[in-house]
Formats: structure tokens, C-alpha cells, sequence
């Protein structure tokens, strides 16, 4: 018996019929289907199996809403609540909270730096120590003001950065520079918002200056900063529109709202529990969704923690900006795009919710990294329906972080290619390159399937983890 049907027979025990055609599961049960892109070289988990066809299932208490449709891209793993590289899209009036979870509008951001790895190399110590204290070491002068963040909740981020004091970095940065790159910001205009929804340390005093403590910081987990080098281009035509050339230096951001999307994310996932009617019976998977007019309210919420994720990624963009022109001067730096994959974002006359998973529509930008040590991918979406307008945000784990810490080796993880900067030592142990797949085979199915067009892979020289 062959390893595919060992497999069919183990979901079947459990009423889940599998079929495998041309690198694509195809998962159905009594109550859902879905389909998974995913190579035979890489493993189908049941945990993450069974999450995706209980997000598939979910409903509102009358029925008459819900998930319409479900898929996952090939860095699909098991999550906390939703596996991670799935795509659920449902009614336009309905949402479900627990789909996004409290990492709202996790997303990458790339900027070149002007400068190639041949000018850089003989200031890499300099500049090491810069980042290694701004980035890690608190070492930051961010100051905000509640009618800053009232102006971005409320308004959106040109309001935001219209009304931000001109003090500490703000001081020093490109504002015009930073209004036009609002453009290459994927998503971002579609995010509503209100002031109404952010904790109260935000919208207090209308004038109160203070200093967040998450902004400009990319939080724990597989959140980075990284500094790269362009090592092939793909897509000679996109790499030229995107400003980069072999041998470049870029700068890959990966990071999300931080505390203030635990805020809302859990509210909101408490708010759809508590909404379900008395007397009917609960959904055997926990999961809720909320229909009409509050899921509209959850967007307008879930638009607050995307909004202050984007100027978290910003902040972290400029923090290196600086750095790089105190250490070799003035460069040519500009965004190439910020990108999503932890949003709920209103598309095709859905909600399509995508948990670990990119935009990916004909023509947009999309960002995929491999795991630390690994390359990373620079894409263009090529709008494919079948798998709803989405690519993979990533290589995916394939061990836990506990198997990871169980595993600890006697040495350090990993420095023969590129520099490893945390200051937490077991970061480098949970985010080594062993416990994540191969980003090779995650982008090669992504491109023959249609999904993407690689346009330039990266390789690692410096990161940055918390």
C-alpha cells in the first residue's frame, strides 16, 4: 500500500474523503469541501486538514449565510485556531472573526535600499550595530499623538501622516516620499475604520504625545527584519518596473498590528461567540461568524488594527532608512510594496478572508519568504479565480515551535551564509531553517499552477529577530 492510499484510508476512518490529481488535494466531508495546492514532496496534516473544512462549514445560526468557497496555498499548516495558508470566501454580508484571529493585517514590506551589497559589505559592522539598537534594543525616538492615531483610525493613514508631530524620527523622514508610497500599499485604501474601536491609550487626550511601546517594533515569532541581496532576476520586465537589479540590497519587512490587533481580534472573537442566539445549538467547531450589520462593524474594527499595522511596518521601513544614511549617507531607497495576508478584504462581491495567505490578483505585487536562511520570492499575482485572487504568503512550518525547543542543539543555529541578530537565543532555535519547508517547491507549484510569476529571488545577509 502506498503512502496516498494509507492516507485516503486514515481521513476516510474519519469521514473525509481525499483525492489527489495534478499537485491538488480535493477535501470534502458532510458539511464542506476545499481544495489544497500542495507538492507530493511536502506532507498533508490532519490537524490542518480538519481546520479547513471547519472554516469551510461555517454558518450563521439561521443558515441562510456563509462560507461559499475554500482553498489553500501550498505553505498550509496547522494554526492556533485557522491553519495557516487558507482562503475562506463567504457572503458580503457575513465574516468570521476567528479566520483572521489577532495578528490583523500581518504583512510584508519591501524597499530597496539604492545601494548594492558591494557598497554595503565594508560598513556592515557599523551598521549591524545601528539596526541592532533601533530595531531590537528599544533604541527608537517614535513619538505619537492620540490625534495622530485618531486622525489614522477615523481617516486613514494621509490624515495620520498629516497630523503625526514632526518630532524624533518623524523628523527626519521624507513626507512626500511617504504619501506617494501609499500607492504601493496593497489593500490599505480599502480599510475602513473608527476611533471608537482602538483602546483608549490611543484616542485619549486629543494633543497627549506619547510613545507607543509596539510602534516600529516587528514582535516575536517568525516576524523579521532582513536585510538581502537580489541574487537572480526572474522577470527581467517587472524586476525594471520594480527598480531592482542583481546585486542589490533590499530590506524585507515582516511584522503586524501587535497588541493593538490582540485588542480587537479577540473582542471580536468573544463578540461573535456571545452574538449567537440563545437556545440554538453551537456550532461543534467553536467557530462563529456575524452577519449584516455586525460584520460590518467587525471590518470597521478589523480596518483600525490594518491601519495601525501599516504605519508599525512603516515605522520599522524608516527606522532602517535612517540608519542606512547616518552609516553611508544619502541613498535612493523607495517602497516597492507592502502587501497583506492577515485580512479580510472585500472582493468579487465576497469576503475573502485570507489566514497566512497574499493578494495575488493580475498584475499586483505579492511578497513571498522563505524561512530564515532561505531565499525569499518577489511575485506577480496572476489573478487566478480557482484559488480566489491568492497566493502563499510564505514557505510554512513544518515543525512546531515546541518540537523545535525539544530538538535544541548543543551549538548555535546557522550563521554560514548570512548573520543572525536576536536577543533572545531560542528564536534561533523556533525559527530555524529545518523547521520550515523548502521554499523552492512552495513557489514552483504556485507557478505552474498559474497562481504566480516569480519575478526575483532574494537571498539572506542580515536578520533582525525578536
Amino acid at each position: 500500500m502506498n503512502n496516498y492510499t494509507r492516507l485516503q484510508r486514515a481521513f476516510a476512518r474519519s469521514g473525509i474523503i481525499v483525492n489527489y490529481r495534478d499537485g491538488v488535494y480535493q477535501i470534502h466531508n458532510e458539511n464542506a469541501q476545499a481544495q489544497i495546492l500542495l507538492p507530493a514532496s511536502l506532507p498533508l496534516e490532519e490537524k490542518a486538514v480538519r481546520q479547513l473544512l471547519e472554516f469551510a462549514s461555517v454558518r450563521s445560526h439561521d443558515n441562510e449565510r456563509g462560507a461559499c468557497k475554500a482553498c489553500a496555498t501550498p505553505d498550509f499548516h496547522p494554526g492556533s485556531i485557522a491553519p495557516v495558508g487558507s482562503i475562506v470566501a463567504t457572503d458580503s454580508d457575513f465574516v468570521i472573526p476567528a479566520a483572521i484571529g489577532t495578528d490583523i493585517n500581518c504583512g510584508m514590506r519591501l524597499l530597496s535600499t539604492g545601494h548594492t551589497l558591494q557598497q554595503l559589505e565594508p560598513h556592515k559592522d557599523r551598521l549591524v550595530q545601528r539596526l541592532t539598537r533601533s530595531l531590537l534594543d528599544n533604541g527608537r525616538d517614535v513619538p505619537a499623538s492620540t490625534a495622530a492615531f485618531r486622525a489614522l483610525f477615523d481617516l486613514g493613514p494621509e490624515a495620520f501622516l498629516h497630523e503625526i508631530p514632526r518630532q524624533g524620527l518623524w523628523g527626519e523622514m521624507d513626507h512626500a516620499r511617504l504619501q506617494d508610497e501609499l500607492a504601493r500599499c496593497v489593500g490599505l485604501q480599502s480599510f475602513g475604520g473608527s476611533a471608537r474601536h482602538a483602546p483608549e491609550a490611543f484616542t485619549g487626550r486629543r494633543h497627549a504625545v506619547f510613545r507607543d511601546p509596539n510602534l516600529g517594533t516587528p514582535g516575536g515569532g517568525n516576524h523579521f527584519v532582513e536585510l538581502q541581496v537580489v541574487e537572480e532576476v526572474l522577470d527581467r520586465h517587472a524586476a525594471y518596473r520594480a527598480g531592482l537589479k542583481a546585486g542589490d540590497v533590499v530590506v524585507m519587512i515582516h511584522s503586524g498590528s501587535r497588541d493593538l490587533g490582540f485588542f480587537v481580534g479577540q473582542a471580536w472573537m468573544d463578540r461573535a461567540r456571545a452574538e449567537w442566539p440563545a437556545g440554538v445549538r453551537h456550532p461543534e467547531s467553536g467557530l462563529y461568524g456575524l452577519s449584516g450589520p455586525l460584520a460590518s462593524e467587525y471590518l470597521e474594527a478589523m480596518g483600525v488594527a490594518a491601519r495601525y499595522a501599516w504605519a508599525n511596518r512603516l515605522v520599522l521601513a524608516e527606522l532602517v532608512r535612517k540608519d542606512l544614511e547616518a552609516t553611508i549617507g544619502a541613498s535612493a531607497s523607495r517602497l516597492v510594496v507592502d502587501v497583506p495576508h492577515n485580512v479580510v478584504l472585500a472582493e468579487q462581491g465576497m469576503n475573502i478572508h485570507r489566514k497566512g495567505a497574499t493578494p495575488a490578483h493580475a498584475g499586483q505585487l505579492a511578497l513571498i519568504p522563505g524561512s530564515m536562511g532561505d531565499s525569499s520570492f518577489l511575485a506577480t499575482g496572476l489573478g487566478h479565480a480557482d484559488w480566489l485572487w491568492s497566493c502563499s504568503h510564505g514557505a510554512g512550518r513544518r515543525m512546531r515551535r515546541q518540537e523545535t525547543r525539544a530538538l535544541r542543539p548543543a551549538g548555535p543555529v546557522g550563521e554560514q551564509t548570512w548573520q543572525c541578530v536576536t536577543l533572545r537565543e531560542e528564536r534561533r532555535i523556533e525559527e530555524a531553517p529545518g523547521a520550515y519547508k523548502p521554499i523552492g517547491p512552495v513557489i514552483t507549484a504556485q507557478q505552474e499552477a498559474g497562481l504566480i510569476q516569480a519575478v526575483a529571488r532574494f537571498r539572506p545577509w542580515i536578520t533582525f529577530k525578536a
